[in-house]
């Protein structure tokens, strides 16, 4: 599956935990698996401790950052902002707009939790579905930098 060629800060994962990442994420997998906020974190939290899922999470995210940095932003600054947002609105994600890209994110969450049928995971590596992966990684880093970066 799709890695980052390179993590945009090694303090990333410090300042976005798994667990961080679990409750950014519940709200949006609760919309697309039409279950409860409950009911979506716990299932993030299990998410999350798969090496696999939380560093293609880790990867989107890096994507993001990437995108966003401009010329004159050092990456200390865009991860201190991050930081700031974390601790403060990172109980107050709302749900992405699920979005075909964005679906096979979840796709791949349910898969690695197993609600999902693993011929599913099949259709995530092969070209189409690894580049709708790639972009739904994106759009989700995207979607938790605008939620939290304000």
């Amino acid at each position: 599956m799709w890695q980052a060629s390179v993590v945009f800060s090694r303090r990333l994962p410090h300042v976005v935990t798994r667990k961080d990442l679990a409750l950014l994420i519940a709200p949006t997998y609760a919309a697309s698996a039409n279950v409860d906020f409950d009911e979506a974190h716990e299932r993030m939290e299990r998410a999350v401790e798969s090496d696999g899922v939380s560093g293609h999470l880790y990867a989107g995210l890096s994507a993001a950052l990437h995108e966003r940095k401009g010329s004159r932003t050092t990456e200390d600054a865009m991860i201190d902002d991050l930081s700031a947002g974390v601790q403060k609105r990172r109980s107050r994600v709302k749900a992405a707009a699920l979005t075909p890209a964005l679906s096979a994110v979840m796709v791949m969450l349910n898969v690695e939790l197993g609600y999902a049928p693993e011929m599913m995971r099949g259709a995530l590596e092969n070209p189409k579905g690894k580049a709708l992966l790639e972009d739904g990684l994106r759009a989700l880093g995207a979607h938790l930098l605008k939620e939290l970066v304000k």
